[in-house]
């Protein structure tokens, strides 16, 4: 198990085509040798798994990797009204070029490119 880094950047949705690297996420996470979150390494060290996002025009957020009843979630304060919602993170592996769903809190969903991992 090793902590990693990842970039996710906004992928193609239909008001930006060629997708955004401009909004993006940057987060530190324990992944195991599969590239899945390693869930027992998150638990002994919560305060570890980190986020941050990048949009501009907006104030830049930070946040913590969270376990939710319904799965993994970005949380940026206490409650779950401020939560963006990852989608089947909890068997999908993390590799450049793969791509993940995020919840927004209004229920936008949003496709995000791994673009690195270090």
């Amino acid at each position: 198990m090793e902590w990693k880094r990842v970039r996710l950047e906004l992928a193609r949705t239909p008001e930006f085509p060629k997708g955004s690297a401009s909004r993006a996420y940057l987060v530190h996470l324990p992944l195991d040798e599969r590239g899945v979150i390693d869930e027992a390494v998150l638990k002994a060290t919560p305060q570890r798994a980190r986020v941050r996002r990048h949009w501009p025009n907006e104030p830049e957020m930070s946040g913590y990797v969270i376990r939710t009843p319904k799965g993994w979630a970005f949380s940026y304060r206490l409650g779950d009204e401020d939560d963006e919602a990852l989608f089947h993170l909890e068997t999908h592996a993390i590799r450049v070029g793969e791509y993940i769903t995020l919840t927004e809190p209004d229920g936008e969903q949003l496709p995000y490119r791994i673009v690195s991992l270090g």
